[in-house]
């Protein structure tokens, strides 16, 4: 596997420590309070560069046995009911996602493999106002709203990483589920607002070690999440002390995600980097 030849430019030091300080911000935030719950959420998620999509929701509740979502047409989407010992410890936080169907029949890799398009997917997926419900031992109930709306930001474009720093530029598009030309024929009928127009409110930047199952130096990510500032770089020097933790000769991928302010997130992936490198690239 060989090293990608880095785009990267210099940095200033103002601008490093600058960015230092923005990394870890979190300045996206679920619907908080959320009713009676301390959070809740319910997103849109996709990766680009696979072309899958996926359903994420989260709440966050006090002593619940119960719990259950509903959409805005009234349909109960999720229900989660603790039994035994979780009945007696309880419920806070229920984080979930749906399976990700791939967005086009080109992508499929298995036999098997469910094929979900954007429309087909925003179709079962209503936007709109979901509601959260919790209950407790004597039946005390906890209620929350939160929207799911179809603004879905654009992938990052140019993801680059040159041992030291990850940098990455805004994006047209969303990938594999939708090309920019693919976008002028599904916007306005089918997305509100084109992805490149969606404000980013913040980056997710993660680099995973790209190693087989079952070895642990995979389980060794670097994550940060930090403020889209137009103007600053947009770039993330990873800590030393990390990348020194990892093996020589340790393959890696770059994730960036494009993270809207109501949390739809879209992520582009590139791999074939390298860190601690003894020989050239990495096997």
């Amino acid at each position: 596997m060989q090293q990608k030849k880095s785009m990267i430019g210099i940095v200033s030091a103002a601008a490093i420590v600058a960015l230092c300080l923005g990394v870890g911000t979190s300045v996206v935030t679920a619907t908080e309070p959320c009713g009676d719950f301390g959070e809740c959420k319910a997103l849109i998620e996709i990766n680009a560069k696979d072309g899958d999509i996926g359903f994420h929701f989260l709440m966050d509740g006090d002593d619940l046995n119960k719990a259950s979502i509903v959409d805005p047409n009234g349909k109960k989407v999720f229900e989660d009911k603790a039994k035994g010992p979780l009945k007696e410890q309880k419920l806070t936080e229920t984080f979930a996602e749906s399976a990700e169907p791939f967005c086009k029949e080109e992508l499929v890799e298995e036999e098997g493999d469910e094929v979900v398009t954007l429309e087909e997917f925003l179709e079962r997926w209503t936007a709109g106002t979901y509601v959260f419900t919790g209950k407790g031992d004597q039946g005390e109930k906890s209620t929350g709203e939160t929207e799911l709306t179809y603004e879905l930001p654009a992938a990052p474009a140019e993801v680059d990483f040159n041992g030291i720093m990850i940098t990455w530029e805004a994006g047209d598009d969303l990938g594999e589920c939708a090309t920019a030309g693919e976008l002028d024929v599904l916007v306005p009928d089918v997305l509100p607002v084109h992805p490149e127009d969606v404000d980013v409110a913040a980056w997710e930047i993660v680099l995973e070690p790209d190693v087989d199952d079952g070895d642990p130096t995979g389980a060794l990510k670097f994550t940060v999440r930090m403020a889209e500032d137009p103007d600053m770089p947009r770039a993330v020097t990873v800590p030393a002390d990390y990348l020194m933790s990892l093996p020589d000769d340790t393959p890696v991928k770059i994730e960036v995600g494009a993270i809207g302010g109501d949390d739809n997130a879209t992520f582009s992936e590139e791999d074939g980097f390298c860190v601690n490198e003894t020989v050239v690239g990495c096997d």
